[in-house]
């Protein structure tokens, strides 16, 4: 638990703040008075704000909530922004956001590819050369081949039905 001190705004944790008071025995759990000792408000723990995939939540200084307790500070912002690499040349926002975009649909598709390659894999036996395969089968078979051709591939699967 971080700690909130009340005349300067610093947070600290509480190891820090035992190590910069070396010379003062601490009870184990910290409770009101204690606080009111040391002159800091804990910071209550808030949940994280939803984000996108090309957003990042940071943390920011505590904040009061309605009931005038200090909790912590979230903020959400855009994990891209345009840059320049050492030879001067500029990338956009856009399309740093559009590589990375790319290299993340990229892995799904290597995912689902892996998924298709396992469930061919479960029945190879029926495509040996002494084992009669059913038009059922021949069809799943074809169909799990198929997969990557789907329109909405990779976000969207239609996986078909083993016979």
């Amino acid at each position: 638990m971080n700690y909130r001190n009340k005349t300067t705004g610093v947070v600290s944790t509480q190891g820090e703040i035992r190590r910069a008071n070396s010379n003062t025995s601490f009870p184990r759990v910290w409770d009101a008075d204690v606080c009111t000792h040391l002159n800091v408000d804990p910071v209550l723990a808030a949940p994280q704000p939803s984000c996108t995939a090309l957003q990042r939540v940071n943390s920011v200084a505590p904040v009061q909530d309605s009931l005038n307790n200090w909790v912590e500070g979230w903020e959400v912002v855009d994990k891209f922004s345009d840059t320049t690499d050492d030879d001067g040349v500029t990338t956009s926002k856009a399309d740093n956001e559009a590589a990375f975009t790319a290299s993340e649909l990229a892995k799904v598709a290597a995912a689902a590819r892996e998924q298709r390659d396992a469930l061919l894999a479960a029945t190879d036996f029926y495509a040996l050369s002494d084992v009669v395969m059913t038009s059922a089968m021949t069809t799943y078979r074809s169909d799990l081949r198929s997969v990557p051709a789907q329109s909405e591939f990779p976000t969207t699967i239609t996986w078909p039905t083993a016979p």
